[in-house]
């Protein structure tokens, strides 16, 4: 089977998702509203809606889970703009997290759901008080693509040990997120505005819980990251956040999308419900939509979407990268990041399926993704140069896809804001947990840095060895210094285009720009 880019994610995920089936993730379709009661033992926190009990460990670390940040977006409220959510009298309990929202199976980094009652987020604090009482918070928004994942499944306490207040947040994705048909009037991004009313929300309580609500990093990586790349661009986040870091998500060249290409999608999605009998011919395209059940609307949607928020709206009036070219964005210091070999995974994922890529496939392959240019890049990357078809395939996509546009990044952003660039370039890392070892080493995948920032609640990854704690522990200590101060121990990007190498060992500077071929992509175009 041709190793085509679209196929390659499909496989990857469905690859992936045989690791997830016997990890216990189950289906989360009900309402997620913590019981309200007046058991006694854990810390009890008073925020604007209510107090919540949450649970403390033995680490010096309090959670606060399943906290209601907007009103369920259900009934009258489904594809709204979010709402305040409803206060509580008495003590809410916070020990368990909220549904997450509706999603199809796919990723482990998700769990399928037909939840709409899913707006809540996780607080996750040291129990110790600073002086002031102020540390620096963390609001993270997760990846998949938006279209799976959830906060909670991101265990924070690390980031917290190291002396930072983390929330981890829910918010629509997919078709209940991003669905943009005009007969919706919705602003085509309403996951983003999610996040939005997140962040009101930690400026309204962040101190509650021992943060300062004058010190607010915004972080995601992959879709998570994106999301970033919104916030920065978007006039409504405006002083919601004093820090961005961005993983895995190049501004430059992704972040959102056009408002036909959405409508296009949202006519898709009538086209389907209609030939399925979902809604009749002469049914209203808002009547259909309203009255379908969310599980119809994912199937209509499809599962391998990249769903963006619209450009040129009250929301997003620019695209991320008109917004950092222009100098009209947040400015605010931003730490942007790429791994090493971020389309590593896909191609062993799809290798795990479909077995090792043919070398005889390698030159195909190339030639149908990229056209008239295929002979320069061939002539750049032969496949004499690699260990297999596949390792070629991944870095060539790599250094295209993720390397030189998150450049890009850094470049644009530093013009205009102090910006820091590393590259996580660990070659020993866990690979995904059950699943049988590769045909060339995962290096530094999409997704490697995660679980050195991380505990995932549920095993994705192997077990980490002595030497990738140590490394572990290095990041979670830079990731809170530049939430505290927005600096990191290594120049500013601008001082000479500075990128820093994350590895065990010595940090050093990388020669980015060459080890990924920048000034080959760049004279040969995007085309």
């Amino acid at each position: 089977m041709r190793h085509t880019r679209n196929v390659s994610k499909r496989f990857v995920a469905a690859a992936l998702t045989l690791a997830a089936l016997g990890t216990g993730v189950g289906l989360g379709a009900g309402s997620a509203t913590p019981a309200q009661a007046a058991g006694t033992g854990g810390p009890v926190v008073v925020t604007t809606g209510g107090s919540v009990r949450g649970s403390a460990d033995s680490d010096g670390v309090r959670s606060f889970q399943g906290i209601p940040y907007a009103a369920p977006p259900v009934g009258g409220l489904r594809w709204a703009s979010p709402r305040p959510a409803a206060s509580w009298s008495g003590v809410r309990e916070a020990t368990a997290p909220g549904s997450p929202c509706a999603q199809p199976r796919g990723l482990p980094i998700g769990t399928p759901s037909t939840s709409e009652d899913c707006l809540y987020l996780n607080v996750t604090t040291p129990t110790q008080r600073t002086g002031n009482g102020k540390r620096p918070v963390i609001v993270w928004i997760h990846g998949g693509s938006l279209m799976f994942g959830h906060g909670d499944l991101y265990g924070a306490e690390r980031l917290a040990s190291e002396g930072a207040v983390v929330v981890t947040v829910n918010y629509r994705l997919g078709v209940m997120g991003f669905l943009a048909d005009p007969s919706l009037r919705t602003s085509g991004g309403l996951g983003l505005e999610d996040q939005q009313a997140a962040l009101r929300w930690v400026r309204a309580n962040a101190d509650a819980f021992g943060g300062d609500p004058a010190n607010v990093t915004v972080m995601g990586e992959s879709g998570g990251g994106y999301s970033v790349c919104g916030h920065l661009a978007s006039p409504k986040s405006a002083g919601l956040f004093h820090r961005a870091i961005v993983q895995s998500a190049p501004c430059a060249t992704g972040g959102s999308r056009t408002r036909k290409a959405a409508e296009d999608e949202a006519e898709a999605v009538l086209t389907y419900l209609r030939t399925t009998h979902a809604c009749t011919e002469e049914e209203h395209a808002e009547a259909c939509l309203r009255r379908t059940d969310a599980a119809t609307l994912m199937e209509a949607y499809g599962t391998w979407k990249e769903p963006r928020p619209i450009a040129g709206t009250d929301l997003l009036p620019l695209t991320p990268a008109e917004a950092l070219r222009s100098g009209r964005f947040n400015r605010v210091p931003v730490l942007v990041g790429v791994n090493h070999d971020e389309e590593r995974g896909m191609v062993l994922g799809q290798e795990l399926v479909s077995g090792p890529m043919p070398a005889e496939e390698y030159e195909p392959t190339i030639r149908a993704e990229f056209g008239v240019r295929a002979d320069a890049v061939l002539a750049r990357y032969p496949l004499s140069r690699f260990g297999s078809a596949g390792e070629a395939l991944a870095t060539v996509r790599t250094d295209h896809a993720w390397s030189v546009p998150t450049l890009d990044t850094a470049r644009l952003l530093s013009r205009w804001t102090p910006t820091r660039m590393f590259e996580f370039s660990e070659r020993d890392t866990p690979w995904w947990a059950g699943l049988k070892a590769p045909s060339f080493a995962p290096r530094a995948q999409h997704m490697a840095e995660l679980p050195y920032l991380f505990d995932f609640r549920t095993p994705l990854f192997e077990k980490p060895t002595e030497k990738q704690r140590a490394l572990a522990e290095r990041m979670t200590d830079t990731w809170v210094a530049f939430a505290r101060t927005g600096r990191t121990d290594w120049p500013g990007f601008r001082s000479g285009g500075h990128v820093q190498s994350l590895a065990s060992g010595p940090w050093r500077r990388t020669e980015f720009a060459g080890d990924h071929d920048y000034a080959f992509w760049k004279s040969l175009g995007r085309g």
